[in-house]
């Protein structure tokens, strides 16, 4: 799978679903799901999911794609992710690409930035915390037993200036007008260019967190607790 899969956004908040939600779906949707500090692949979160005849429905997915044509589930660990730049060229994404579009609901992202002391975690969203979605592709795959399992990935493309120092990749992140078009399956795929161009570093934030982040099994709010740097030039 070399070339599939470059690790970027593999941890990832959802800190006030409520107002995601309203963001993305643009209605009252009625749902009251758990806010979430600390997303991780292999784990479920909400997704809006476009079909083919127009649709669009708010519903739970695993995170890490695993194509209908998969002999094996375990390989959505290796597709947390699908570069922009080549997704449309890569069979485990070519007919998601064309069938099976997703908005990821979300607030924020983790990024960690190699250092002599070892990795510092930052948290990375928009200015003030403001909701967004990230560009995913979904697909439905099942088991001998007829056992249904909806997986999704994420969308990437090059770093801003404000990630840049800490990864060479971010998620893609789409205001509400590339979220609508994103949705629209029969829109032409030379917008898809689009994708690859980096959420401007100009309205988002990079905030350094603790090492608690680190361990999946600590999904709190005590993940986004922003950490005094020694040395505050460390980003840049």
């Amino acid at each position: 799978m070399d070339g599939y899969n470059l690790v970027v956004c593999g941890r990832y908040t959802i800190s006030n679903p409520r107002k995601i939600l309203a963001e993305l779906l643009i209605e009252d949707h009625g749902l009251d799901l758990p806010a979430r500090y600390n997303v991780a692949p292999g784990q479920m979160a909400p997704v809006v999911a476009a079909g083919e005849d127009g649709s669009r429905r708010l519903t739970e997915m695993q995170w890490g794609l695993v194509p209908s044509w998969a002999d094996d589930p375990g390989i959505g660990h290796r597709l947390i992710n699908a570069r922009a730049e080549t997704v449309a060229e890569k069979p485990a994404f070519r007919d998601s690409l064309a069938r099976r579009r997703c908005v990821v609901a979300a607030d924020g992202f983790y990024e960690w930035q190699k250092g002599l002391g070892g990795k510092q975690p930052y948290l990375l969203r928009l200015a003030g915390g403001a909701p967004f979605g990230f560009a995913g592709l979904w697909d439905r795959w099942c088991d001998p037993r007829g056992q249904v399992l909806e997986t999704f990935t994420i969308l990437t493309t090059g770093a801003n200036k404000l990630v840049e120092p800490i990864h060479k990749r971010m998620p893609v992140i789409l205001d509400r007008q590339e979220r609508a078009a994103w949705l629209v399956l029969r829109a032409e795929l030379g917008a898809l260019s689009l994708l690859c161009e980096p959420f401007p570093a100009s309205a988002m934030e990079a905030i350094p967190v603790s090492g608690y982040v680190n361990n999946t099994a600590h999904d709190s709010v005590e993940c986004l607790k922003p950490l005094a740097l020694t040395n505050p030039r460390t980003l840049f």
